[in-house]
């Protein structure tokens, strides 16, 4: 499968998984503790300047993340036809906000880490007799596929844009979702096989 993994070193790179997705996890509430549009802005430039700050390791994503700006305006967009400005600049920027900090985390943490942190919280559960491994499994598999979703959705385009000099658009939603039908019960007989999932 595909990963957004970034092999360029950034600062964020040498943290531990643990920390950055608890960061995630608080910043990411209290984007939706707030709807002041003036503290949202400045949460809008302080992920602007993470995002600058992780240089060429944002490569792999920019193209993910254009996708997140445009939806974002449509988002807002809609808002202003609804005669709601402000609302439209809140879900906007939280919209953004939200998204830059989940794709930094993803492209400067390896799975395999994100996995670890996710075994370790669950490991409490174990003493009630939920099998903990199998629920940290099938969240590393949503997370995956999230991440290959987007890697299979730039290579398609990306194979469209050569033949017609365009982007695919919509068209490529009936080829992308064949594509993650294969893919995911290719993944799901080999854990069949292997592990008796």
């Amino acid at each position: 499968m595909g990963s957004l993994y970034s092999e360029y070193p950034s600062w964020l790179h040498r943290w531990p998984a643990g920390l950055k997705l608890l960061l995630l996890a608080v910043f990411g509430t209290l984007l939706f503790l707030t709807s002041s549009p003036l503290l949202l802005a400045g949460c809008g430039a302080g992920c602007a300047l993470l995002w600058w700050s992780l240089g060429e390791a944002t490569q792999i994503a920019r193209r993910l993340m254009r996708s997140v700006m445009v939806a974002a305006l449509l988002v807002a967009g809609f808002h202003v036809l609804m005669g709601n400005r402000e609302l439209a600049a809140v879900s906007a920027l939280r919209l953004i906000c939200a998204s830059t900090l989940g794709i930094a985390l993803t492209i400067t943490t390896r799975p395999s880490d994100l996995v670890e942190v996710l075994e370790w919280l669950l490991s409490p559960l174990a003493a009630l007799g939920v099998r903990t491994e199998r629920a940290a499994m099938q969240l590393a598999l949503m997370l995956r596929f999230t991440e290959h979703f987007f890697v299979q959705w730039k290579k398609l385009d990306d194979a469209y844009r050569l033949r017609t000099g365009k982007s695919g658009g919509l068209r490529l939603i009936a080829p992308l979702t064949i594509h993650m039908l294969q893919a995911t019960r290719r993944v799901a007989d080999a854990l069949w096989a292997r592990l008796g999932f």
